[in-house]
């Protein structure tokens, strides 16, 4: 600092507002727009319909009416918008590719839709398939503008065909997110107190951290209260399913006019939450070689400045070795309470999935589910490429078991 300068403190290497998070919002995109520019009308007017285009089959239709010419980048290049454009261009593409279900995929999404999306994904850094960051992080509009951030007070911009079950699961998606939020200052304070040898404030940090990771654990059993087992298996699961590592589209797809070969992404994943990544680098999480390699490429599909938060951290100094230097019995306790709590939240999803997928495949296979009803939609049979398999790709249960397992292995023996 230089002399006379003020109080003014330097720039934290973790500030959260470098890499487009906040103590408000953490990783969600802060009031996201829902409405682009009227010259976007198209592009809007399909997306506002689209359980209805899919569900009557005449998205495709529809899709290959918009304009050749249409005009991707003469966005205003605001974030807001470019975030926008992408979740609804992602939806649309996601609708496009599954509205027969698996076994009526395509090979190619057409040039009216594939070169804005590409061209829109290049401008955010983002890939051109629906990802966390569309699904839940930018798809969020209050009812009431002045009221909380509460389910009761919450809705989806663009939707897809689940009806209730899929705005909760969205929704309720969101709220963990939320509940992550002081994870994110917890984390900025734990690397500041490791820099400046402050174990009281240490120790305040990691109790912190505790609380957010048990937060968000309470948010995720809301799932049971919004989300019905039956319409998100046989529904909602294939619209966040992408093509990479996915039987029913084993070669991948071509988006014309950007690439004449054919490209593979994930699907949407909660492997690709910020936060998870972030916790597992503070704390010094260390994944079994497949998982890890899973989980770094899940990185690829966040927003650029907040892989770069996860990066940070992980280049920041360690803090599993801070603390297994240090005699402070509080700060082994606080460290341990930490990794037991990130633990408890990943064996309490391996709780969800089940219920979610292996359940209600089982009930579907047995002719008990009734997919549709309430959904607004009629699918025809389950899809059972992906039984097994996690919408982004992975062996799911092993990959949860094993993620599950190295956090707990990360505890500090005493």
């Amino acid at each position: 600092m230089e002399p006379g300068d003020g109080s003014e403190e330097p720039a934290l290497p973790l500030a959260l507002a470098r890499f487009q998070l906040s103590e408000e919002y953490g990783s969600l995109l802060p009031e996201p727009l829902t409405e682009l520019p009227a010259p976007y009308g198209p592009w809007m007017e399909i997306a506002h319909n689209l359980p209805q285009l899919i569900t009557s089959h005449q998205l495709r239709s529809r899709v290959h009416q918009v304009p050749l010419s249409f005009p991707a980048l003469k966005l205003s290049q605001r974030r807001e918008e470019l975030h926008l454009a992408h979740l609804v261009l992602s939806f649309i593409t996601m609708g496009y590719i599954w509205q027969e279900g698996e076994e009526g995929t395509v090979k190619v999404l057409p040039r009216n839709l594939a070169v804005p999306f590409w061209e829109v994904s290049q401008a955010l850094g983002l890939p051109p398939i629906l990802s966390h960051a569309d699904f839940v992080l930018a798809n969020w509009r209050r009812k009431n503008p002045n009221g909380p951030l509460e389910i009761n007070n919450l809705d989806t911009i663009i939707s897809l065909p689940g009806g209730e079950s899929l705005r909760g699961f969205i929704l309720v998606t969101l709220l963990v997110e939320k509940a992550a939020v002081p994870g994110f200052k917890a984390i900025v304070e734990a690397v500041r107190a490791i820099l400046q040898l402050d174990e009281e404030t240490l120790c305040r940090a990691l109790q912190e951290l505790t609380e957010a990771i048990r937060d968000m654990s309470k948010a995720l059993k809301q799932m049971h209260d919004y989300v019905d087992p039956a319409v998100f298996y046989a529904v909602i699961r294939i619209f966040l399913s992408g093509w990479k590592d996915n039987p029913a589209m084993p070669d991948g797809l071509i988006y014309e006019g950007v690439s004449d070969e054919p490209m593979e992404y994930s699907g949407g994943s909660a492997a690709q939450s910020t936060i998870l990544h972030a916790f597992d680098e503070l704390l010094g999480i260390r994944h079994s070689k497949e998982s890890a390699a899973f989980l770094h490429r899940m990185r690829d599909y966040m927003p650029p400045p907040h892989r770069a938060f996860v990066e940070e951290i992980r280049r920041a100094p360690s803090l599993k070795q801070h603390v297994l230097s240090s005699r402070d019995t509080r700060l082994h306790k606080a460290f341990n309470q930490c990794v037991s709590a990130l633990a408890d939240f990943r064996s309490y999803h391996i709780t969800v999935v089940t219920k979610y997928i292996t359940i209600a495949a089982t009930k579907a296979k047995a002719g008990q589910a009734e997919p549709g009803g309430k959904s607004g939609s009629s699918m025809g049979k389950p899809p059972s490429a992906l039984e097994a398999k996690g919408t982004g790709g992975s062996h799911i249960f092993s990959f949860l078991k094993s993620i599950r397992d190295t956090t707990r292995e990360g505890m500090i023996n005493a």
